[in-house]
């Protein structure tokens, strides 16, 4: 095992009989494709991973609402399999009040019950602090308009190494608390690497108040520069532990897939000797690495249903 994620130590004679593990229970994100090849990518990916059953899976939706067309088309093809709970993600930045309000009510209208709700990021040619007037600047004015709309069951995004806009790590807490007092039901984190961060987090959430479920956000590596560039952008700390483990594997993937899903292992394994039941997969449409970690945690895929 690896000694990445430590347990705290417990004297043997102090341990209780072991109880049975709990229920392990997953979703996964996907984004819209941009291309043919992509797109068999993804159909392959969620036709794998669905048959693990998971509580939902959620689309995402690009910078400035750039996916917006693409992100309701793979909803719509997601929602053909009666077995999948499909939530997409909907964010404020990119869109006026009235574009935000019709995309929430076309999807309530078709069934849609569950949303990502998301202030969203700009465009790299739209700045930051320059957001349009006419826009639903904070997640909690977007989780209280979406409320008005229907009562849809919403997830929001949690920071547990904080969110780079903060000013501090209790700015971003109350932030939280106000989406959650919006009517948020669930909160989602960014991936992280220091499962001490999550559980630090966790205990700061409840200190606070916060009753909603917080659902860890995993992201298995596989091309590790990848990650590298998406956890300097969001302010994620990668443990020197596990840079050393990917030192020298740029060109031979299929180690690097081997030693992405036993990190992911580790780390899922890890918070679950700390009570932790929920996890959110950060797929990037690919299936491997979820699915190994996945099934090396004890979940089965449920058997393929033979064309009629």
């Amino acid at each position: 095992m690896s000694q990445i994620f430590k347990p705290d130590p417990v004297p043997a004679a102090d341990l209780p009989a072991p109880p049975d593990d709990p229920p392990l229970r997953v979703s996964f994100e996907f984004f819209p494709p941009t291309d043919p090849e992509m797109e068999a990518v993804l159909r392959a990916s969620v036709a794998r991973l669905s048959r693990l059953g998971p509580r939902f899976v959620s689309v995402t939706y690009g910078a400035d609402g750039s996916t917006r067309d693409r992100t309701r088309e793979v909803v719509d093809t997601l929602r053909r399999d009666p077995s999948l709970i499909v939530a997409p993600h909907i964010t404020s930045i990119g869109s006026s009040r009235e574009q935000v309000v019709e995309l929430a009510r076309g999807y309530w209208a078709s069934g849609v019950r569950h949303l990502v709700a998301l202030r969203g990021d700009p465009s790299d040619s739209t700045p930051s602090h320059a957001p349009p007037v006419d826009t639903y600047r904070w997640g909690a004015d977007l989780v209280s308009a979406l409320r008005m709309i229907a009562p849809f069951e919403i997830s929001v995004a949690a920071y547990p190494e904080v969110h780079p806009e903060a000013t501090s790590a209790a700015d971003d807490l109350d932030n939280l608390r106000r989406k959650v007092d919006a009517g948020a039901t669930r909160a989602i984190t960014q991936f992280f690497y220091d499962n001490g961060v999550f559980l630090r987090f966790r205990d700061a959430c409840a200190t606070a108040g916060l009753e909603v479920p917080l659902i860890p956000g995993i992201l298995p590596i596989n091309r590790f520069s990848q990650v590298q560039r998406f956890a300097a952008r969001c302010g994620t700390r990668i443990p020197d532990a596990i840079v050393r483990r990917f030192e020298g594997l740029d060109e031979d993937p299929e180690t690097r897939r081997l030693i992405g899903a036993a990190v992911a292992i580790d780390q899922v394994e890890h918070l679950r000797r700390n009570g932790v039941q929920d996890f959110h997969f950060y797929t990037l449409n690919r299936a491997d690495l979820t699915y190994a970690t996945c099934c090396a945690l004890g979940l089965r895929a449920r058997p393929a249903i033979a064309p009629t």
